[in-house]
């Protein structure tokens, strides 16, 4: 993941996303998912540190490691086959670019051990927005969250839902995105995120679909491809 030379203000949040490289799939296995989140967590911190250190933990142990003063808070994650959105706030000055390098640079080196596979794994720079408003912070949370919905309903960009009870319940037991964490603060994920930050988020986490899907839309097809 290349470096971003655009610069973030502290204090802000930005919504950052990138996908692989000709939009290969980044997150073949269970494995994979849970070692970029073991990179969100220990990446986040001003203290670089070796990867190797944590070959003999449990990916609960690892996201509970002690770390140094984080980079960003993050707010919102998801995970899919081939990309991935992240809500982060800079904390540091430039934190967030330090913070996305480090995170690429950890989970390609990854992918590309085990999948012998050479050069990039992720599109770069990753694309950003910010988010300008605390009226639009509090949309971008589920929005984010319901990226998983065209694993269960592919046609629902195109307004083609066939059950909105069914996809909120796969949404809610959806393992590599941060709504399961914000329902239930005992997994070990909930430590990815800022809990100070986020407490205004939690009331937020995912409103009723029918009404929040046509306003995701406009969202989506509004973001720097």
């Amino acid at each position: 993941m290349s470096y971003r030379r655009t610069p973030f203000a502290p204090g802000e949040w930005y919504h950052c996303y990138t996908r692989g490289v000709e939009k290969m799939t980044t997150f073949k296995n269970k494995q994979d998912y849970e070692r970029f989140t073991e990179a969100l967590y220990i990446c986040n911190g001003t203290k670089n540190v070796n990867r190797g250190d944590f070959k003999n933990l449990s990916h609960a142990e690892i996201l509970t490691f002690p770390r140094q003063a984080p980079l960003v808070a993050v707010g919102a994650y998801c995970l899919m086959p081939n990309h991935f959105h992240l809500l982060l706030k800079e904390i540091v000055e430039g934190g967030i670019s330090k913070f996305m390098q480090r995170v690429g640079t950890s989970y390609s080196m990854h992918f590309n051990i085990k999948y012998v596979h050479t050069g990039g794994v992720f599109v770069g720079p990753f694309r950003s927005k910010h988010i300008a408003n605390d009226q639009y912070l509090r949309k971008i949370v589920p929005y984010i969250h319901l990226n998983p919905v065209e694993i269960f309903e592919p046609g629902w960009k195109t307004g083609k839902v066939r059950n909105y009870r069914a996809i909120e319940k796969c949404l809610k037991e959806y393992a590599y995105s941060s709504l399961p964490a914000y329902i239930d603060n005992a997994r070990p994920e909930h430590a990815l995120l800022d809990r100070k930050e986020i407490d205004s988020l939690l009331k937020v986490a995912m409103p009723p679909l029918k009404k929040l899907i046509p306003e995701a839309l406009e969202y989506y097809a509004d973001l720097p491809a």
